[in-house]
């Protein structure tokens, strides 16, 4: 495919004037993506941003000359802001050339697009299934041609579409893909935040102005031509616009005042237009302006229930003339987004609330717009076009189109007569928005839905929905008793969801912000009235996190009897995995997770997997996993992203991680960020996690002092970093710094207060760690029995642990000159430290084993070292035997994604085919 530069480009419209840099930037994409050499070929994507009428309309046009002059296939779609509550309008527009390559796709995704767009698809998908449907889809047709997605308006675009096309536009860049989203300059969304080249549009020049408007009228008088380029502010649609509204006039004084906004005075000037239209024209432009959709057909037939008569295409013809909109395909496309928008202006409410009932009677076979445009026809108060809505909310919703649905509830709510009944709306609005993670969102709509008389469980709801997105003060055991009450009130209401989601957000207060022993036995106290539901999930889960210690033999006990591989339900999985982890039993949390992680990527849930993440890489890291605990971080930085979830947990993880492969400056300034991304919240757990990771690179960098000084502070009950269960990793890391800087006797007694714990808890976390500190902490006369003892432990699913038993036990027999018998540990400390990667440590282990006279050859770099975290996760899945397109199902890229990033693992693992991956990898962690 020849390559396409902007000079050999096509003449495009005269609002281009001034903007070959522009062009010439999109040429480049297109050029890229185009390459003759298929193995050359990369995507790319772009967002265009500018003010109304600057022109990315017009560079949209030039993106679409470009793209077909290097043989691209060509998919558009425009947002119209009254089709924005439509879910998967956009997307369905785009798509819809190539759905003859869905029979490629794996039938569970074929579904979920089936679903999105309206049709008979699986009602139970997740919108990511959507996404991940939508960019396999467009990797097939990419295969036989490239293709280029251009989107114009995107900030009008449905949330679900929106979404989508900033998924694509971040996973687009290995395969012959460009994606260019146009969105006007203040509107924040998923496509602006998506990290991508920014092609910002500014205005004209004044030398540029000038050249444009006498091209648009060179018989101006000066004094006119001097207003119009000061009124048009070196915008391009108004040099274009303002000179025809000009020529309607017989002098100047018509034209809107210089005080006007550029956007008004052009509103102003499409207005002018209208004026001399036919009725019908005017009828049939103004249902086009109001419709949630562009076919000529429906417009026709509403417009003729408006005007009461028949309407033919003819009507359109005076509307064509005047500039306003266009024919294209049976479909009607306006001049601008500014017409649409001047048209609804200029007309009266009576004229937009007939024009809105007409098309409600004319689309009986689409439910869902009719619901809406019932509703914008609607004035007062209408219990049928309210419960119209909510069956509206409920289609939204089974097609993972939340926004759509909270939108849905709330114009129902304002529609029905009825006040509690209102409230209740606006409250099942409110849950919707949590499960976006919405805050703002979900405060806003409880505040309203306050304003009315609730029922006694609608007020239940409304105390979780507060709770849900806050965190506690420490020492607060006020609100966790407020909530405990709502709960029993909740549950003697026979509502035990409701009572079960209070009581995991009262529980999640104690874990986050240690609101003390009062409210933690309150919490397990009401937990404990739920009779009957013993083995449910969030009973556990609740239990667990209020009480992680004295309530840790029972819920072992609970967790040990479940039958993991019979349970289907990912998140009643990621509960068990939770409440497993908070007692303290890493290697029965990560069996959990494990089984959860891979179900939601099965289902597509990015948000819940997203969670799962963010708690397998402390569990991976306390295992031995560290490989694993490493790309679990980087994915969960990437899908938190992709769902627009600021975790800062996943933060500490990261730089947990970066601390323990010795990246000293890097595990701090993530720590340091992941407290300010807590927003100056002073929880408890949070400041643990930090104090642990910056204890554990001072650790690992040698720095005992001030390992020693980070670490004391979790172990110091006045502390407000002291949160027993977050501090059991760190004992450790912790008895190493105390022996280090010879404080043996005063680690000895801060451990006490946890030898008293572990006669409560069964928990292997705290076990294995006291095991390790009580050897080393020990007088030589009672070292070796205790570590002995450490070693005779179940530690098959303990790598790291046993690692460090074996390098502390092999140091302390070569310092009692036991030489021989230190070499055997050492080695198979050396052995297993390498494995799990843990460099520092192997260097101590190195440095040990040649204090003891053996010299140890320099081990081949590992795999660990050589590949990124994600390189090694596809590295891992291709060993088991994977093809690229089930790691792409499993990670959300494109087949042809994970084929480019074997392409580089191969040289770096030094092999040259995948069945040589498994000998290069260990695969047993």
């Amino acid at each position: 495919m020849a390559d396409v530069s902007a000079d050999q480009a096509p003449q495009w419209s005269t609002a281009l004037c001034g903007r070959d840099d522009e062009v010439a930037r999109l040429a480049a994409l297109f050029a890229r993506s185009g390459s003759d050499d298929e193995d050359d070929a990369v995507g790319a994507a772009a967002v265009v941003t500018g003010d109304p009428g600057i022109g990315k309309s017009a560079l949209l046009e030039a993106a679409r000359d470009l793209s077909r002059s290097a043989g691209f296939r060509t998919l558009t779609t425009v947002g119209i802001e009254a089709e924005a509550q439509l879910p998967y309008s956009g997307l369905q527009q785009l798509l819809r050339p190539l759905m003859s390559y869905a029979d490629r796709l794996p039938q569970r995704q074929v579904n979920a697009l089936r679903c999105a767009f309206g049709g008979d698809g699986d009602a139970d998908f997740e919108p990511f299934l959507v996404s991940l449907a939508a960019l396999n889809l467009l990797v097939e047709a990419a295969a036989d041609r490239p293709v280029a997605i251009l989107a114009d308006d995107v900030q009008w675009l449905d949330p679900q579409t929106h979404d989508t096309l900033a998924f694509l536009a971040r996973r687009v860049t290995m395969d012959p893909i460009v994606i260019v989203g146009a969105i006007r300059s203040g509107y924040p969304g998923p496509l602006v935040s998506a990290g991508l080249p920014e092609i910002e549009i500014g205005r004209l020049t004044e030398a540029t102005a000038e050249v444009l408007l006498r091209t648009q009228d060179a018989r101006l008088s000066e004094w006119r031509r001097q207003r119009i380029l000061r009124e048009a502010a070196g915008n391009p649609l108004a040099l274009i616009e303002l000179p025809k509204a000009w020529r309607d006039t017989d002098d100047g004084r018509e034209l809107p005042p210089d005080l006007m906004p550029v956007t008004s005075r052009l509103e102003r000037s499409f207005t002018g237009r209208m004026t001399g239209l036919p009725a019908d024209a005017r009828d049939v432009l103004l249902i086009a302006a109001v419709n949630h959709g562009d076919e000529l057909p429906e417009i026709l037939a509403a417009g003729a229930v408006l005007t009461g008569s028949p309407v033919t295409v003819d009507s359109f013809d005076p509307v064509v003339r005047a500039g306003l909109a266009r024919l294209d395909g049976g479909r009607v496309r306006f001049r601008h987004p500014l017409v649409r928008s001047a048209v609804v202006q200029s007309e009266s409410v009576q004229r937009r609330l007939a024009a809105n009932a007409a098309l409600a009677a004319v689309l009986t076979d689409a439910p869902y717009r009719r619901a809406w445009h019932r509703a914008e026809a609607t004035t007062g108060l209408d219990d049928t076009v309210a419960d119209d809505l909510v069956e509206s909310a409920t289609y939204s919703m089974a097609r993972g189109a939340a926004i759509s649905a909270i939108r849905c509830l709330e114009r129902a709510a304002l529609l029905t007569a009825d006040p509690g009944l209102r409230g209740h709306r606006l409250l099942l609005a409110a849950e919707h928005a949590f499960g976006l993670g919405r805050a703002e969102l979900v405060n806003r709509l409880v505040q309203e839905a306050s304003a009315y008389p609730l029922a006694p469980l609608d007020e239940a709801r409304t105390q979780w929905l507060r709770e849900i997105f806050h965190d506690g003060v420490p020492g607060d055991a006020g609100r966790i008793m407020e909530l405990c009450r709502v709960a029993d009130a909740a549950d003697q209401a026979e509502d035990r969801d409701l009572a079960l989601n209070l009581l995991n957000g009262a529980a999640l207060r104690c874990w986050w912000a240690d609101t003390g022993p009062r409210a933690r036995a309150a919490v397990a106290r009401s937990v404990r009235r739920l009779a009957g539901l013993q083995t449910d999930a969030r009973y556990l889960a609740a239990l667990a996190v209020a009480e992680p210690v004295l309530e840790a033999a029972a819920v072992h006990q609970a967790l040990t009897e479940i039958p993991i591989e019979e349970i289907s339900d990912p998140d009643a999985l990621r509960l068990f995995g939770m409440a497993a982890h908070a007692i303290g039993n890493s290697a029965l949390a990560s069996d959990f997770l494990d089984r959860a992680e891979a179900k939601l990527r099965s289902q597509g849930r990015l948000g819940l997997l997203t969670h799962v993440l963010v708690m397998q890489v402390g569990i991976r890291l306390t295992l031995g996993a560290w490989d694993r605990a490493f790309a679990a971080a980087e994915e969960g930085r990437r899908l938190g992203s992709d769902t627009g979830q600021s975790i800062w947990n996943n933060l500490v993880g990261e730089s947990r991680s970066a601390a323990l492969r010795g990246e000293l400056e890097e595990a701090l300034r993530l720590a340091a960020q992941a407290e300010h991304d807590a927003h100056g919240r002073r929880l408890t757990n949070l400041l643990c996690c930090v104090q642990l990771t910056r204890g554990y690179a001072w650790a690992a960098a040698g720095r005992y002092e001030e390992a020693y000084r980070e670490l004391r502070r979790l172990f110091d009950p006045t502390d407000p970093a002291y949160h027993v269960r977050e501090s059991y990793p760190g004992i450790m890391f912790f008895v190493d710094a105390a022996v280090h800087t010879d404080r043996r006797d005063e680690a000895r007694s801060v451990l006490a207060a946890f030898e008293q714990l572990a006669r409560i808890t069964p928990a292997p976390d705290l076990q294995l760690n006291l095991a390790y500190a009580r050897a080393v902490l020990a007088d030589d006369d009672e070292a070796e029995d205790l570590y002995q003892a450490a070693l005779a432990a179940n530690l098959n699913r303990s790598p790291w642990y046993r690692a460090r038993y074996e390098l502390a036990y092999g140091t302390w027999l070569r310092r009692q000159r036991r030489i021989a018998e230190s070499r055997v540990h050492l080695r198979a400390a050396l052995v297993s430290l390498e494995l799990i990667g843990a460099h520092c440590w192997v260097e101590q282990a190195r440095v040990e084993l040649r204090a003891a006279g053996e010299r140890t050859a320099q081990a081949g770099t590992s795999a660990q070292n050589l590949l990124s975290p994600q390189e090694l996760h596809i590295a891992r899945l291709a060993a088991q035997g994977l093809s690229n397109r089930e790691i792409g199902e499993q990670l959300y890229l494109s087949p042809r994604t994970v084929g480019s990033h074997l392409y580089r693992i191969f040289p770096k693992l030094n092999i040259t085919a995948r069945a040589q991956l498994a000998a290069r990898l260990d695969l047993s962690s």
